[in-house]
């Protein structure tokens, strides 16, 4: 959870500070890209703000209400990230692509800027705060990565691919996601901006918006999917769940495992429950304190493990 809050932290700041820049590039230029840019980094705030919420709210205590936990908070914050923001600014960046597009000269801008009595090329102001958005962004996922990869590590997956598809912290991933994505929406403005400048074709740098917002959307289509799966209660993955079955399985006085399921409650924190028959010849003290160690088990195995209930079956 630690790691999760330092790399939003990490990126909320730096997605601030970028948006201020890109903005103020956009009125002294007009560049279409520009401002596709800047709905990218206010989206990227935005979503950093409701990551913080997510967290905050999957802290609390179990409740009446809630006797599992508020974990899924985190879910249903990162769900609404990648709909509404991601979403919301992905359609505005590639409207004012399209509209770049299909009328050209309108992007104001152009003329000469004046600072501290010199002279300065607008193209020159929005290379200069890309390049400072990318050394930006560039930590931020740095961050983001190194969390990634930790977990990657940890849980032994073999690629991003793999980390992607079964990691529960939702968090983690729309950072690295939206970290990845503004990077290289960065790199597609300054190429889009950079060959404007070296052609006079303003279709380039419309381009080059068009494109971000295209981008920004189908991230936003699979962020929303792999939240969604984890909001409608998706078991743990076959290898895992078979390594805490067999704990259960290789025990003595457990004759057969008549039901398991395991599921996310929260980000890597998991629900056990299970029907077990057990050796007939225990008696109700021996039974309970042997389901007590079982318990303890699985949750010495696996740290994900928060919530164990077992079912004796005659």
């Amino acid at each position: 959870m630690a790691g999760s809050t330092s790399v939003v932290v990490a990126a909320l700041f730096a997605n601030g500070a970028i948006a201020i820049l890109k903005f103020l590039g956009y009125l002294a230029t007009g560049s279409p890209s520009m401002l596709s840019e800047t709905y990218h980094s206010i989206s990227d705030t935005g979503n950093q703000v409701f990551l913080l919420i997510g967290i905050r709210d999957s802290k609390r205590d179990e409740t009446q209400s809630h006797p599992f936990g508020y974990g899924k908070s985190q879910f249903f914050y990162s769900f609404l990230v990648s709909v509404m923001l991601f979403g919301i600014a992905g359609w505005e960046s590639a409207k004012h692509g399209y509209d770049a597009l299909m009328h050209p000269g309108h992007g104001g801008g152009g003329e000469a800027l004046f600072l501290l009595g010199f002279e300065i090329e607008p193209v020159l102001v929005n290379v200069a705060i890309l390049l400072g958005a990318i050394a930006f962004e560039s930590y931020a996922f740095l961050k983001a990565n190194a969390e990634l990869r930790r977990q990657m590590e940890e849980y032994e997956w073999s690629g991003l691919v793999e980390a992607f598809r079964e990691t529960s912290d939702v968090t983690t991933l729309t950072a690295f996601t939206e970290d990845t994505v503004a990077l290289v929406g960065a790199m597609l403005a300054l190429v889009g901006i950079g060959l404007t400048e070296l052609t006079g074709n303003e279709l380039f740098d419309a381009g080059a918006a068009l494109l971000i917002g295209i981008l920004l959307m189908g991230f936003a289509i699979a962020l929303a999917w792999e939240n969604k799966r984890l909001l409608i209660g998706e078991s743990v993955p076959m290898d895992e769940e078979q390594a805490l079955r067999n704990i259960v399985k290789n025990d003595p006085r457990v004759v057969h495992i008549d039901h398991f399921r395991a599921s996310y409650v929260g980000p890597e924190k998991l629900l056990v429950a299970l029907d077990v028959s057990f050796d007939p010849e225990l008696d109700t003290e021996e039974l309970d304190d042997h389901i007590s160690e079982i318990e303890a088990e699985l949750k010495a195995a696996d740290e994900r493990v928060h919530f164990v209930y077992i079912e004796p079956e005659l």
